[in-house]
């Protein structure tokens, strides 16, 4: 979970499967520590800009069923946003 400026901004953690380094890991307590502490430098710091104070945490990692129900959620979500798209655009 990230928040960005008090609004839900969940990042999801994926590997492609069979991959050589990554294809082992299957929940986010597999991959190594200095990993994790990479990739969450990174989300707190990807949109730092000079003179102004981050609002970005990571309060807490999902794990993998999680990680699933939140794309799950934003999949209907996303649904609900642009129901109707698909008609709108096969008229082009």
């Amino acid at each position: 979970r990230m928040i960005d400026g008090n609004k839900a901004d969940d990042k999801i953690v994926a590997v492609l499967m069979d991959d050589v380094i990554y294809g082992k890991y299957t929940e986010i307590s597999d991959v190594p520590e200095n990993a994790i502490n990479r990739i969450k430098h990174y989300f707190l710091t990807y949109k730092d800009m000079p003179d102004q104070k981050s609002t970005v945490e990571i309060p807490h990692m999902y794990g993998a069923e999680e990680a699933h129900e939140v794309i799950r959620r934003s999949m209907k979500d996303y649904i609900k946003r642009y129901e109707g798209l698909a008609d709108a655009l096969s008229t082009f």
